[in-house]
């Protein structure tokens, strides 16, 4: 188990950033909070980021068109879901917000090949699953997981005809991921979301769903764990009679947690860690080497929720060497 972080995660905008429910800030909390928790054995499983990503490699995984509408005030205020950001300069915001989304990005590829090196790694930041290749929205700007995905396959660490399993249990259905990978079956996706929250006007984007999960209104961990293991296994398996499945990104949102006013269901915060605890086990069983992404989370027990997985991961999965060392 590989913990990666590094603290140009958090997104400070003199103050500004508390006008959205995200809690742009969750990703040192949660790193300090695992150093109270576990002290040393967090900074063993430490890796971090050399570099953000850059323009040139975003573009592999979005259009030029839409990286240059991203100079335009208006357009990032469309995007971060903040109107006063076009009054902004765009400079400022590319530096304070956006930056720290590309550090994000390149996080969440170190995160992939630390799992393909050693089986589960984690990402303490990223699952943009809202930026689509041509546009971006609900505060996602850079699809992390088309562009980890893609580089693999660049960088031979994915073969040709590896299949990926994407596992979405943010609250709300993943919707960029299917776009980027519409047209990709060697990608098949696994998404339990809230239908009567966003992204629900996009049918597009559902239709894209291998094994789509609907929740009912305010689901329990009860349900919501019921669900999970009816579906997830045979969606598991189903993958594996096609091909070798060569990576999974599981992209696990807390805002499933009960104390979360955007998405809107009743799982406790118990039930979160035992949600993640499943899917990460039913993937080792498998031999499926897995990536771990946070997503989304608004309430102020996210990083709190982030921290207790990374902790009963660490404390499940020995931490080997890592790649980057």
């Amino acid at each position: 188990m590989k913990l990666v972080y590094t603290r140009r995660y958090n997104i400070g905008f003199f103050g500004v950033e508390r006008f959205h429910p995200f809690d742009s800030r969750k990703y040192g909390r949660a790193w300090r909070a695992l150093g109270r928790e576990v002290g040393r054995a967090r900074n063993r499983a430490w890796v971090g980021v050399p570099r953000p990503a850059s323009l040139t490699e975003l573009a592999t995984v979005h259009t030029s068109d839409y990286l240059k509408r991203l100079e335009d005030p208006r357009v990032l205020a469309r995007v971060l879901e903040l109107p006063f950001v076009r009054r902004l300069p765009a400079w400022a915001v590319w530096r304070f917000v956006l930056r720290p989304m590309r550090w994000a990005v390149a996080g969440s590829l170190v995160a992939a090949r630390e799992a393909l090196a050693g089986g589960v790694a984690m990402n303490l930041s990223g699952g943009y699953h809202h930026a689509k290749p041509g546009s971006g929205e609900g505060f996602c700007v850079f699809n992390d997981v088309a562009y980890l995905v893609h580089s693999l396959r660049a960088e031979s660490r994915l073969g040709p005809d590896d299949r990926v399993a994407y596992i979405d249990t943010d609250a709300h259905q993943g919707n960029g991921v299917c776009h980027a990978f519409r047209d990709d079956r060697r990608v098949f996706v696994y998404d339990a979301f809230n239908p009567r929250i966003y992204p629900a006007y996009d049918r597009d984007a559902r239709d894209r769903i291998d094994c789509p999960v609907p929740l009912p209104a305010d689901c329990t961990g009860a349900e919501y764990l019921r669900l999970l293991e009816s579906t997830l296994p045979g969606f598991l398996d189903s993958i594996a009679r096609t091909g070798r499945v060569g990576l999974a990104v599981y992209n696990a949102g807390t805002d499933v947690f009960a104390g979360d006013a955007l998405g809107r269901l009743n799982l406790a915060a118990e039930d979160v860690l035992a949600r993640d605890l499943y899917v990460i086990d039913q993937l080792r069983t498998r031999g499926v080497p897995v990536v771990m992404l946070p997503s989304g989370g608004y309430s102020r027990e996210s990083y709190r929720l982030v921290a207790n997985t990374a902790v009963a991961l660490l404390n499940r999965y020995a931490s080997g060497p890592s790649v980057t060392s």
